[in-house]
């Protein structure tokens, strides 16, 4: 299987060590752990474009919740190698968004695996979904130049 994602695409991107703890009995990351992979690269592109603070992950009465996530799996990761995990933002509605991965092997250049996710933006008390904050959105295109806003 090919990659359907090109990683000229990607702005932003998270580098990762396989460890011990990380791989299963046949010396290959384990499945889930991918879907780690994706969440630390999601939270460092947060920080990095200033929507979540520099330290923690706090966001006063909003919050965000996976709702869908998906990965391919193209080619094994194993213990100890080196990883880029490149993330975007690819679209923007009115109160979700879509993020896209890949993974690269750094030292062979394979990409080793894909994936997209979508967040929803929900009111932490009534737990129904809110409407992005403009902040967020301006922060998003300003840092992604091709990201789509299909907002209503």
């Amino acid at each position: 299987m090919k990659p359907k994602k090109n990683k000229s695409d990607f702005k932003h991107y998270y580098d990762v060590t396989v460890t011990f703890d990380q791989v299963d009995m046949l010396h290959i990351v384990n499945n889930a752990v991918y879907f780690s992979y994706f969440e630390q690269a999601r939270i460092k592109y947060a920080k990095d474009i200033g929507f979540f603070p520099k330290k923690g992950i706090a966001l006063e009465g909003t919050t965000f919740y996976m709702v869908r996530n998906e990965i391919n799996y193209l080619k094994a990761a194993l213990f100890e190698d080196r990883l880029r995990v490149y993330t975007r933002i690819a679209y923007i509605k009115n109160s979700s968004f879509g993020f896209e991965h890949i993974i690269e092997n750094l030292d062979s250049g394979i990409i080793v695996s894909e994936g997209s996710g979508v967040l929803a933006h929900v009111d932490p008390v009534l737990k129904k979904s809110i409407p992005l904050p403009k902040d967020f959105i301006e922060k998003v295109s300003k840092f992604e130049s091709s990201v789509k806003i299909l907002r209503d």
